[in-house]
């Protein structure tokens, strides 16, 4: 990484929070963006073509499993939200203090904190410590918390501490060991299965406590078209809800877990074609606040299990964007909504100043060619695992440069 010189990129395509992007220039100086628009060459300042390529802000993974940075650094991550659903759990501000530490310069990480001791859901972590040591929110993890006193407690402790409570949406005595949506796909496969309900019973109650306890509250992925309806309702009358989802749940159905692959093995699971309709619809309207990459390498010892075995999740780091284009490329979207998404709206819920191409924000900017093309590869992934239900498949839309506070790190 080199050092973090003034730079001015020019001839790109700026894409702002708001209307098409527009032809223009970046100028950053001391990390941070101090002009854009039509900048002249300067003096001692070094100088950057994009040659017509789009400059965007650099993007803001909201909930990553493992810090892999070789991925992220090739989908233009340049901040990444880490789940507490570590080893060991982060419910220990030395463990959020390090976790905190682990990227940088190159990559900012950002730890959620562990809501309750080792994610267990019964007491408390010390979430005021744990924010002193760097944590930007705090997270139940792959857990929902079943416990309806506990649950308010915290939202209720949270809101006084300014975090976002970061709340997995599925209601554990319903879903069990199950590992799939039920309907005619499990039942085919014969999978343990619960009911899609069980999502929209976990983010009813957790709205009604975040409600109560006035607390910001984010669900990191809403999967059913029950779910989404809450949510909408919800911010209409105005609770302080968000809502995230990952590129698998708009891109694929239960119907991806044919012949028991276990890279389309999910967490929420994959749900039926009516339910992924639902989600591009709430990408569209406004109630799906974030897209995550969901980051989860996964090696063989891992995957290459039976169905009901094998882990969930998936390497999405470097696809993330590529993946998030093609609902530009249908009309679901357009560009500037579509780096809120990626960057913009997860930088407001970590409450840092990046996120957005403005003056005075922090200088993470990646260049990106929208139409080329390139062909997933499972066998070729910069992640440590290529465990994704997307190999071989071809999409669009490629990072050609990457700037982490103006200093170059491609």
């Amino acid at each position: 990484m080199s050092s973090a010189q003034p730079l001015i990129i020019t001839n790109g395509l700026l894409v702002l929070p708001e209307g098409p992007p527009v032809k223009g220039a970046i100028h950053c100086e001391g990390g941070k963006i101090v002009a854009l628009g039509d900048i002249k060459r300067r003096e001692g300042v070094a100088l950057a073509d994009a040659k017509g390529a789009l400059i965007v802000p650099g993007l803001v993974d909201f909930g990553v499993f493992a810090i892999d940075k070789p991925a992220c650094h090739f989908g233009g991550i340049t901040r990444a939200a880490l789940m507490p659903d570590q080893s060991p759990v982060l419910d220990h501000p030395a463990r959020v203090r390090f976790a905190a530490q682990s990227g940088k310069p190159d990559l900012w990480v950002h730890p959620l904190a562990a809501a309750t001791k080792g994610l267990e859901g019964v007491e408390l972590a010390e979430l005021a410590l744990m924010r002193e040591a760097g944590a930007r929110a705090v997270s139940t993890g792959r857990q929902w918390i079943a416990d309806s006193g506990i649950m308010l407690r915290l939202l209720s402790y949270a809101a006084m501490l300014g975090l976002v409570v970061v709340a997995h949406a599925e209601d554990g005595g319903l879903v069990g060991n199950a590992v799939a949506t039920a309907g005619e796909m499990a039942m085919r496969l014969g999978l343990p299965a619960a009911p899609a309900e069980a999502e929209a019973l976990a983010v009813a109650r957790d709205i009604a406590l975040a409600e109560v306890a006035g607390a910001r509250l984010h669900f990191r992925q809403v999967t059913t078209a029950l779910g989404l309806a809450l949510v909408r309702a919800a911010k209409a009358r105005g609770v302080a809800i968000t809502a995230g989802v990952t590129p698998a749940h708009f891109m694929l159905s239960d119907l991806a877990i044919g012949d028991f692959r276990t890279f389309a093995k999910m967490s929420p699971p994959l749900r039926c074609e009516a339910d992924r309709q639902a989600v591009l619809a709430a990408l569209a309207d406004g109630t799906i606040d974030v897209i995550a990459s969901g980051h989860d390498p996964r090696g063989p010892e891992d995957k290459r299990l039976p169905f009901a075995d094998a882990e969930p999740g998936m390497a999405g780091a470097e696809t993330l964007l590529a993946l998030t284009l093609n609902l530009v490329r249908d009309g679901v979207i357009d560009m500037a909504r579509a780096f809120t998404l990626l960057a913009g709206n997860p930088s407001r819920l970590l409450g840092v100043d990046a996120g957005v191409l403005a003056v005075g924000m922090q200088a993470d900017i990646a260049l990106v060619e929208p139409e080329r093309p390139w062909i997933v590869d499972s066998d070729r992934m910069a992640a440590s695992a290529g465990n994704t239900p997307f190999d071989k498949q071809p999409v669009q839309g490629r990072v050609t440069a990457l700037w982490k506070g103006g200093a170059d790190v491609t």
